[in-house]
C-alpha cells in the first residue's frame, strides 16, 4: 500500500474513530424522524425522510454488533452514497474532515472484531488515535433474513 492523499469525513461509534471517504458523503445531519421498517434487519433501524427522498438508515452500533447507545443520546447521520443510493448511517458523534496525506495506510489488525474488519477498507495511525477507514459499501450491506421454505427443519 502506498500513501495516497484522502480526504476522510470522521465520526466516532462507541469509542470506535471512523473516516469515510469524502467524495462519497452527501452530507451531515442531526438526528432526523425514522420510520420504523417492518420485517428489516435489525441495523436497519428505520427510514428517513430527506427533502422528499426516502432513506434507509443503518445504525452502525447495531451493524457492528456495539452495544446500544444510551437511549438520552440521539444518533447523527452521515449520508453516504453507496452503489448509486442514498443511504444514512447513525453514529454518535461526527468529527472532522481531516486530509491523510503521508500517512502510510496500514491493513487492518486482525485483533479487531470480525464485524469491524468486515466495513474496513484499512486503517491510518494518526498521533493521537487510530483512524479506521470505512467502506461505505460494506458498511451498508445488511443481512437479510432467508425466505422461510416452510416445513420443519
Amino acid at each position: 500500500m502506498t500513501a495516497t492523499t484522502e480526504q476522510l469525513c470522521t465520526f466516532w461509534v462507541d469509542d470506535l474513530f471512523f473516516g469515510v471517504a469524502v467524495d462519497e458523503v452527501q452530507e451531515v445531519l442531526r438526528h432526523q424522524p425514522m420510520t420504523p421498517v417492518p420485517c428489516a434487519d435489525e441495523a436497519v433501524t428505520g427510514l428517513i425522510n430527506l427533502r422528499g427522498q426516502i432513506v434507509t438508515a443503518v445504525d452502525l452500533r447495531v451493524r457492528l454488533g456495539l452495544p446500544a447507545r444510551d437511549a438520552e443520546q440521539l444518533p447523527m447521520n452521515v449520508i453516504v452514497r453507496s452503489r448509486g443510493e442514498v443511504v444514512s448511517l447513525l453514529v454518535d458523534d461526527i468529527g472532522d474532515v481531516i486530509d491523510t496525506a503521508g500517512v502510510e495506510p496500514q491493513p487492518a489488525p486482525s485483533t479487531m472484531p470480525r464485524e469491524v474488519q468486515d466495513v474496513v477498507r484499512g486503517v491510518r495511525p494518526l498521533p493521537e488515535s487510530i483512524l479506521l477507514v470505512l467502506d461505505a459499501d460494506r458498511a451498508v450491506d445488511v443481512v437479510t433474513a432467508p425466505d422461510n421454505p416452510g416445513g420443519n427443519p
